[in-house]
């Protein structure tokens, strides 16, 4: 693709000298991983089991939703590529996301299905009855012997799919029960479930401007020890576009961050109930830098004050 792309449009002189400039600026910061450099990838243990898993992961929520394109697929696939090489290991999707189970699958059987996933499906279907169905065809599309995780999305008929997952997860057919929320929705029958049910996980939208999680969410998930896995890190892109209008923060050198999307993405991560964001992104030079903030130094809470003040003030 990049090969189609230079043909179509030739660079400059000037721009030439710019993309190598920006491409050795890359190789220098590209985070350190463990496979190339020996550095240790940051994780938290799994509650339940204490099962370790790097704090980011991948989303695929509408950037895996390709259909049947060939060009689309095989980008996707380096995605994937990219993200097992610098240590990242869960993967979520569900079958809501058109394409995108498939697409995983397709992805991970080309970048020759290395054993470090974490696979975090969903069922979403409103019968209990037709949750088994939807489950094995899903399993089916990524390719999986099992899923590590299963969660109810959004919560639709938690009623009568957790009793199946549970079912699952005694039969040694599914690793780890888990529900969903998004945007904020539903946070008392969250509540409700996590009070009342013996889940592993729960996952919910928490990013440095919706933070309604931190009052009752991230500290019951403390409690009952339930892992947590956050969506929406940079509102859909929202909050990346408003905040790449600025400078990175100064104060981002001392958090081991060159970029803003490991500045959101450590505010995430760092507060101690989180176990992985899961930034959804189409492009290689992204996911790298995403998984990038699974490295270096975590802000303290001083820290994670001060780039919510920030934020808000751009």
């Amino acid at each position: 693709m990049v090969i189609r792309t230079l043909r179509a449009a030739p660079l400059s002189r000037r721009a030439l000298l710019s993309s190598l400039a920006a491409a050795g600026a890359a190789s220098i910061f590209r985070p350190r991983t463990a496979s190339a450099q020996g550095v240790a990838i940051l994780t938290r243990p799994i509650p339940s089991t204490g099962e370790r898993l790097p704090l980011v992961g991948l989303g695929s929520w509408i950037t895996f939703n390709v259909g049947d394109d060939p060009a689309a697929r095989d980008s996707r696939a380096e995605v994937m590529r990219a993200f097992f090489h610098d240590g990242g290991r869960l993967i979520d999707s569900s079958p809501m996301y058109g394409s995108s189970q498939e697409v995983i699958g397709y992805g991970w059987n080309r970048v020759g299905r290395p054993s470090q996933l974490f696979s975090a499906g969903k069922v979403w279907i409103s019968s209990g009855a037709h949750g088994p169905g939807q489950i094995e065809e899903s399993r089916r599309l990524w390719g999986v012997p099992r899923f590590d995780l299963l969660q109810v999305h959004n919560l639709m008929s938690w009623e009568e799919h957790l009793p199946t997952l549970f079912a699952m997860k005694k039969a040694g057919r599914l690793r780890y029960v888990g529900i969903t929320t998004s945007e904020g929705r539903r946070h008392d029958e969250i509540e409700k479930v996590m009070r009342s049910q013996p889940i592993d996980f729960v996952q919910v939208t928490y990013n440095v401007l919706d933070r309604e999680v931190e009052d009752r969410i991230l500290p019951l998930a403390r409690e009952r020890k339930i892992a947590v896995i956050c969506n929406r890190p940079f509102q859909q892109g929202a909050l990346i576009r408003m905040v790449e209008r600025h400078p990175v923060p100064s104060f981002a050198r001392e958090i081991d961050c060159t970029n803003w999307a490991q500045v959101l993405l450590k505010f995430i991560v760092s507060h101690a109930a989180v176990n992985c964001a899961i930034p959804a992104t189409s492009r290689v030079d992204h996911v790298r830098q995403n998984v990038g903030a699974s490295f270096g130094r975590l802000p303290d809470e001083p820290m994670r004050r001060r780039i919510v003040a920030h934020v808000q003030a751009l």
